[in-house]
Formats: structure tokens, C-alpha cells, sequence
């Protein structure tokens, strides 16, 4: 365990680096880029890595990773690795074999940290069109249980889940083991105080993504919403702290006990990232940010449908602070599909 890194315990007796990097990128960036980016990350001395199926980079992280293993950067262990299950593969008897494609991505044994990526499912139909499935979440959990026991992941966890959707899962019948945590969209535009707060009663960890805004993907993102790392309260917190508004940002999540993701593809932000962990700030810039919180979020969900039972967003407060993005959403996931 590195001792410079902030460490959190996981309900299974394991722990998390509070600070992650994440290898989401938009589409027309190449792959190459995630490999880059991933070393130099390593380099500098990130250990978790947080990636998924749907990034479709996971066998340029895998190659980033045993490069640094290779010329003796790293040990494996020394690696928190996340990846998700994507939606189309919620049918319980799809979970694991869909993990084992993630791993021989990787070329990993094993995952650190596998994640229910979104609550909702999806299928390919007849027509060859991605739509929308009922596969209940409660035999997802227990198909992610099976790889746990199989040692294909040492922990597992979901993202994108609103607080009935937890319950559900730490109520169900036979239980073996609960989330080890919830990743969702959290920044100072979008504090999640709630969830958190009822994360942390289940002793469930809050991973933050999107936290410095995302990459402002015009897929998901309104380009009119206004930029997080420009805001003026951020901008003055961190003129007077002689820091960047991204590390008073990255900050502001590690001290509330979020786990926190960063992402970029830029060798100077990677670096200045990182030094997150050695830069404490006061309690009294925590509570000026909480005050300047607009209501609003970064990523466009996809819209409300009836077929979708286990839509998330309804009960996270995802208000529309931010004008939302007529996205076709099933259309655009064509390609994560088998």
C-alpha cells in the first residue's frame, strides 16, 4: 500500500485509494491516448484505475498497467482496478462470462472492483436494435456475488443507483454481500448529500465521477452549461490558497470520505491531479462551496420511459438546472453490444 495515497475501507475489509483515475474518453479521441495517459498516471503515482466495458479501452488500460509492471513501476497489487458490467449484459447467466471478456481485455486475473454499471437493462431484439429489458436487479446482484466467489473480482459494487434501488439490494433475501460502494456524477454543482449521507449509514462508499466538470463530451454534455473549473467562488478559493480550482474541487470530495475520480488525458493536469493528496484545505472552504452549489448536473440521462423500471434519476434530485440533450439513447449504445 503506497503511504503517500489517501486509503478508504470497504465494507469487505479491503481498501480504496481516495483518488482514482479515470480512462472514460470521448469517441473521437484515440485509444492509443487512454495508454498514454494511463502510464503517466501510474508514473506519477495514481494506483486506482477506474475504467469500464462501455469505455472500450480496456485493453489499452490492461497493456498501460503491465508495461508499468514490466519495467517495475508497479506490482500488480499495488493496482486498484475497476471495471463494469454493461447493461446488456444483466441476464444472470451473461454476468460472469461477461466479466471474463473484461478480464482477457486486461489480461488480468482478476478485477479489484466490479460494478453494476446502470440499474436499468437492455437487450438487442430481433431487428437488431438495442432497447430496453426487465431483468430483475436482485438476481443481477446475485450473478455479481458468483464472481466475487470465483475470484474474478475481489470486491463488487454498483453505480448509478439512487437510494430505493440500494435498498432493494441490502434488503434482498440471502444477501451474502452488500455494494461496496455507489458511483455516481458528484461535483460541487451536484453534492449528492443525501445519497451520501444514506451511503455512508449502510457504510457504502460514494465514488465520485465527473467530478471537474467531465470532459465536456458533446454526446452527453450541453456545451451552454456553464464550466465547473471556471466558477468564481472556485476561481477565488483557489487564488487565495495558491492552488488550482481542480485540486480545491478534488479536495472538497476527499474530505467529505468521497472517493474521488480524475480524469484527462493531458500530462501537466495528470500530475497536478495527484498532488490532491498532500493538500488539505480548511473546513471553512468546504461550507463556501457547499453554499455555491447550483442545482444542477453535467451528464444528460437518458429520457423517462414507462418500459424502463429501474430509471435511477428519479429519485436523485437530478434537477434541470442545465438544459438536457435530446440524446437517443438506446442508439447511441449500439456498439456495446455482443
Amino acid at each position: 500500500m503506497n503511504s503517500r495515497l489517501q486509503y478508504v475501507e470497504l465494507n469487505d475489509g479491503r481498501f480504496i485509494p481516495g483518488l482514482g483515475f479515470g480512462t472514460y474518453k470521448p469517441p473521437e479521441v484515440p485509444n492509443s491516448k487512454t495508454t498514454e495517459a494511463t502510464k503517466i498516471a501510474i508514473e506519477a503515482g495514481y494506483r486506482h484505475i477506474d475504467c469500464a466495458y462501455a469505455y472500450q479501452v480496456e485493453e489499452e488500460v490492461g497493456l498501460a498497467v503491465r508495461s508499468k509492471i514490466a519495467d517495475g513501476t508497479v506490482k500488480r497489487e499495488d493496482i486498484f482496478c475497476t471495471s463494469k458490467l454493461w447493461c446488456t449484459f444483466h441476464r444472470p447467466e451473461l454476468v460472469q462470462s461477461s466479466l471474463e471478456r473484461s478480464l482477457k481485455k486486461f489480461h488480468f486475473d482478476y478485477v479489484d472492483l466490479y460494478l453494476i454499471h446502470y440499474p436499468f437493462s437492455m437487450k438487442v431484439n430481433e431487428n437488431g436494435k438495442t432497447i430496453y429489458d426487465h431483468v430483475d436487479l436482485c438476481a443481477v446482484w446475485e450473478a455479481m456475488e458468483k464472481c466475487k466467489d470465483a475470484g474474478l473480482a475481489k470486491s463488487i459494487g454498483v453505480s448509478n443507483f439512487n437510494r430505493r434501488q440500494l435498498e432493494m439490494i441490502l434488503n434482498k433475501p440471502g444477501l451474502k454481500y452488500k455494494p461496496v460502494c455507489n458511483q455516481v456524477e458528484c461535483h460541487v454543482y451536484h453534492n449528492q448529500r443525501k445519497l451520501l449521507d444514506f451511503c455512508k449509514s449502510k457504510n457504502i462508499v460514494l465514488v465520485a465521477y465527473g467530478a471537474l466538470g467531465t470532459q465536456r463530451d458533446k454526446q452527453w454534455v450541453d456545451q451552454s452549461s456553464p464550466v465547473l473549473l471556471d466558477d468564481p467562488v472556485l476561481g477565488a478559493l483557489a487564488k487565495k490558497h495558491k492552488r488550482s480550482p481542480a485540486l480545491i474541487a478534488l479536495r472538497y470530495q476527499l474530505q467529505r470520505g468521497v472517493v474521488v475520480l480524475a480524469q484527462s488525458l493531458k500530462e501537466n493536469e495528470i500530475k497536478e491531479n495527484i498532488q490532491v493528496e498532500r493538500r488539505a484545505v480548511g473546513m471553512w472552504v468546504l461550507y463556501m462551496l457547499l453554499l455555491s452549489s447550483y442545482p444542477g448536473t453535467f451528464l444528460s440521462p437518458p429520457p423517462q420511459k414507462k418500459e424502463i423500471k429501474e430509471y435511477p434519476w428519479k429519485l436523485l434530485n437530478h434537477l434541470t438546472y442545465f438544459k438536457m440533450l435530446p440524446i437517443a439513447f438506446s442508439e447511441s449504445f449500439k456498439y456495446m453490444t455482443l
